[in-house]
């Protein structure tokens, strides 16, 4: 009885910590729910092309803001409800370089 409360209270600890990035759903999320919007290719669709060419007048920070707010009066959501900071840092990094950060 005594492990069990002592694992209990290690996975409470675990769970409770940073969560950790995970790179595969990260870039799976862009190419489907960007891509969805931005096109499979990320060459545009409803919403315009997001490769790396097209968005270089974009900063992380920025890119980042417009990933977690949206934009308002457009088709492009706000991410904020079920993305982190971090994930939408990794997410404007990947779009910006064209590959996994």
């Amino acid at each position: 009885m005594r492990n069990l409360l002592a694992l209990l209270l290690l996975a409470g600890t675990a769970a409770a910590g940073e969560p950790t990035l995970d790179p595969v759903k990260l870039e799976r999320f862009v190419l489907q729910d960007c891509g969805s919007c931005h096109g499979l290719t990320l060459k545009g669709g409803l919403g315009p092309d997001i490769r790396p060419e097209t968005i270089e007048h974009y900063d992380a920070e920025g890119l980042k803001t417009v990933i977690l707010d949206g934009i308002p009066d457009t088709a492009m959501p706000p991410w904020r409800p079920l993305l982190t900071e971090d994930e939408a840092t990794w997410i404007a990094d990947y779009l910006l370089k064209g590959k996994t950060p």
